[in-house]
């Protein structure tokens, strides 16, 4: 079957009429110089090589505009930043960062974007309310295009070091928004929360505020992952936020973190231990217990179901369905004041509509106020081994390294920190 002249590669021919070599790339003739020559062999090279590296096309000597820059670098970025086969929300920042770029200069000669539209940039990020912290991020996505265009010869060399020399925002000497600080949550709030969440979440919860570790690794743990050879269980995720610089994490699961686990672990080894499906199991058959009307006056369990709903409960919790069933259980242990609660068969959108802007406002203040993230359950724990046990500790138990630990120094921290989960968790 012959190849397609999309992955074929241009040929090395000779002109007959001028007794040269000649290479067509991208439907354009390039003569090389005297045919079957050394010196037009390696032009040919050269020419192939540049021609492959650029992704099959000919790198054009016209100057590229903005978008065209931010166009080409979006494709590379969609395939790098990946993970287990799916994009990352890094990718989802880089587009956000360079929406703006393209809404402002666009249209713009890419050589021409310099430290001062960058300036422009981060102005812009600031109008719209952005903290500081995260425009500091943004701006460094954006030199990090323009680098990767310096990189691949799409504008000028010297470009990428003019961006380098917009500083970032520094605290106090801005008016770019400062983020709140991440905060312990207390457990009494905890607690108030936990009635109003499923039997699956509220063990995610106190799995998490035992061992301090990050959402994601609860919502990927898996009893493959578990080493259960000795009385403290060591848990290894399969992956976690820190494995693209080669950190191995490990999570001690001392005997209160054992007894939450024991039911979860009755299932397929590499099935997910807290499972969305399961939670809305136990969610229906509460509600089937607490029906107050008999079974020959309703509907029969299973019996009044869509065949293709929209949506159906899945096998994995993520970071963001493990924050919003807390988010919706803090509404339900704190509600809002009369005016700005939600009614009874009242959808989300119907409320907003209903309020007023000043009320939407003071709703925005009061869930701020009222809801706690479970990352916050992460620096609880830590906050609690360290005032028991020192920093040190606490990092041990956080998984907190830097690149130059020795594997020597890691051990000892984890011997450490099996100690630790011995006693308290």
């Amino acid at each position: 079957m012959p190849k397609s002249s999309t992955l074929r590669v241009p040929s090395y021919r000779r002109h007959k009429p001028t007794g040269q070599a000649v290479v067509t790339i991208n439907g354009q003739d390039i003569y090389l110089g005297k045919w079957n020559s050394a010196a037009s062999r390696a032009e040919y090279d050269r020419l192939i090589a540049e021609f492959l590296a650029n992704g099959r096309q000919l790198r054009s000597e016209i100057e590229s505009t903005v978008v065209e820059i931010i166009n080409a670098y979006r494709k590379f970025a969609e395939r790098y930043y990946r993970k287990n086969g799916e994009v990352t929300r890094e990718y989802g920042c880089i587009k956000e960062a360079l929406k703006i770029v393209r809404e402002l200069y666009g249209r713009t000669n890419a050589n021409d974007f310099g430290p001062l539209a960058l300036k422009a940039v981060r102005q812009r990020m600031i109008d719209n309310g952005w903290s500081r912290g995260y425009i500091n991020k943004s701006i460094g996505r954006i030199r990090r295009c323009f680098k990767w265009a310096v990189e691949n010869e799409l504008v000028r060399p010297d470009m990428y070091h003019g961006l380098m020399a917009v500083s970032g925002l520094r605290k106090g000497r801005s008016e770019a928004r400062e983020p709140d600080r991440v905060l312990p949550v207390d457990d009494a709030t905890v607690q108030a929360t936990l009635p109003h969440l499923t039997p699956v979440v509220a063990d995610m919860i106190r799995f998490q505020r035992i061992t301090g570790c990050r959402p994601q690794d609860v919502c990927n743990l898996r009893p493959c992952d578990i080493d259960m050879s000795a009385d403290v269980w060591i848990y290894r995720p399969h992956t976690h936020k820190t494995e693209h610089h080669g950190q191995e994490r490990l999570i001690p699961i001392g005997p209160k973190g054992q007894d939450i686990l024991r039911p979860y672990l009755l299932r397929e080894k590499e099935t997910h231990c807290f499972r969305p499906v399961d939670s809305e199991k136990s969610r229906r058959a509460e509600q089937h217990a607490n029906r107050r009307t008999s079974l020959s006056c309703g509907n029969r369990p299973g019996t009044n179901r869509k065949r293709k709903p929209k949506r159906t409960a899945g096998d994995q919790y993520t970071t963001g369905s493990y924050r919003r069933a807390i988010h919706r259980a803090c509404d339900l242990a704190f509600p809002a004041p009369e005016p700005l609660r939600r009614r009874d068969g009242e959808s989300v959108k119907q409320s907003q509509e209903r309020l007023t802007d000043k009320q939407r406002a003071e709703l925005n203040q009061w869930q701020s106020d009222h809801r706690w993230s479970p990352n916050r359950l992460r620096h609880s724990a830590g906050t609690e081994i360290r005032k028991r046990y020192g920093l040190e500790a606490a990092q041990v138990i956080l998984g907190h390294a830097s690149a130059d630990v020795t594997q020597v120094y890691a051990e000892r921290d984890l011997q450490k920190a099996v100690e630790i989960m011995r006693e308290v968790g």
